[in-house]
Parts: structure tokens; sequence; C-alpha cells
């Protein structure tokens, strides 16, 4: 919790003025809220609020469906923002708040986890901890649209080394490796 509350505040205070930025830039691009919360499932399968900004025309989400390559509700600042990651950002509000950390399985949307929880019972496994803004998976390389069970096999396997192995080394590690590689990926749309 201190590393994600000093590293988290630290992130915060030099990122805002990117943050701002990026909120009105999403005004003037399209109409509605330059963030938005979506429920998602915490530590222990808790429901929690994860903030975004927002990359869809507004009410692109109402019902969910996992965004695909060329998904028309996408604005064109929000691929921009889906493919450099920087969408996550107001995540770092949840990590201070604590529901979430910098570093562990990134949190599924209820319906995601819902579609899967009888094929895979070891994705349940996965919220033993915190959920974290990036994680073992992504910088492996399994982010985005799951539509195989085997890309979401991959991912909770991936999760799970990350819960069994960790460490602040650990953690260290998969932050050094996002700041370089984690940003960007040819599974981000």
């Amino acid at each position: 919790r201190l590393e994600d509350f000093m590293l988290g505040s630290i992130a915060l205070v030099l990122l805002f003025p990117v943050m701002a930025l990026i909120a009105i830039i999403i005004k003037l691009d399209s109409t509605g809220p330059a963030l938005y919360c979506q429920a998602r499932s915490g530590r222990n399968k808790a429901i929690i609020k994860v903030y975004k900004f927002r990359s869809m025309y507004q009410d692109g989400e109402a019902k969910f469906k996992q965004a695909e390559k060329d998904d028309p509700r996408i604005t064109r600042v929000g691929a921009f923002l889906r493919r450099t990651s920087l969408d996550e950002l107001p995540q770092l509000f949840n990590v201070i708040q604590g529901s979430m950390s910098l570093v562990g399985p990134r949190p599924h949307p209820l319906k995601l986890d819902e579609d899967f929880k009888y094929v895979i019972p070891a994705l349940s496994s996965r919220y033993c901890v915190k959920p974290g803004i990036t994680g073992w998976a992504q910088i492996c390389g399994f982010r985005g649209e799951t539509r195989l069970v085997s890309d979401m096999v991959s991912r909770i396997e991936h999760d799970r080394h990350y819960v069994k192995n960790w460490s602040i080394f650990m953690d260290i590690k998969i932050l050094v490796l996002t700041l370089f590689k984690g940003w960007t990926h040819k599974n981000a749309y």
C-alpha cells in the first residue's frame, strides 16, 4: 500500500497537467464527460468503480461489448488514447483511494468475468489481490480483446504467475517495463 500511495501520488502530480490536457481534448472532440466510471471486479471480487478517460461516443459503452479493431463507437481522440493506454491514467485516483494498485491483474468488466467464470475455473483466483493499472499479463502481451477462450486463459495464467510470485522487485520490474514497452501494443484498440 505504501508503494502504491507514494508512487501513485508522485505519478499523479507529474501527470496531472497531461491529464488536464487530455480532458480538454476529449471535450473538444465529442460531447459528453471526459471521465467515466465503470464497475469492475476488485480484490475478493468486490465491485469497484474504475475511472477512465472516455474513449467512446457518449453511451457507447451503455451495454457491454468488448472494443474491436476499427470499432465505430471509438472517437478519434479515443482511438489514440486506447492505443497508447492514456485512457487508463485516471486510475491513479483509484490507486490513491486504495481500490486498485499500480501493479496487479487488470480488472475486468463484470460481464467479461461472467462470460468466462464457468469456462475458466481459475479466473477467480486472480482476485485475491488488488487489480492494477498494469500487470504481468499486459507486459507479456496479453491485453485487449479476448475473442478466444485461449486468449483469456493465457491472461489468467500470467495473472496467477504474478500472484504466486509477487515481490516488490517484481512490481518495480513491471513498472519499468511498462514505461518502456507497456503503453502500446498491437492488441490495444
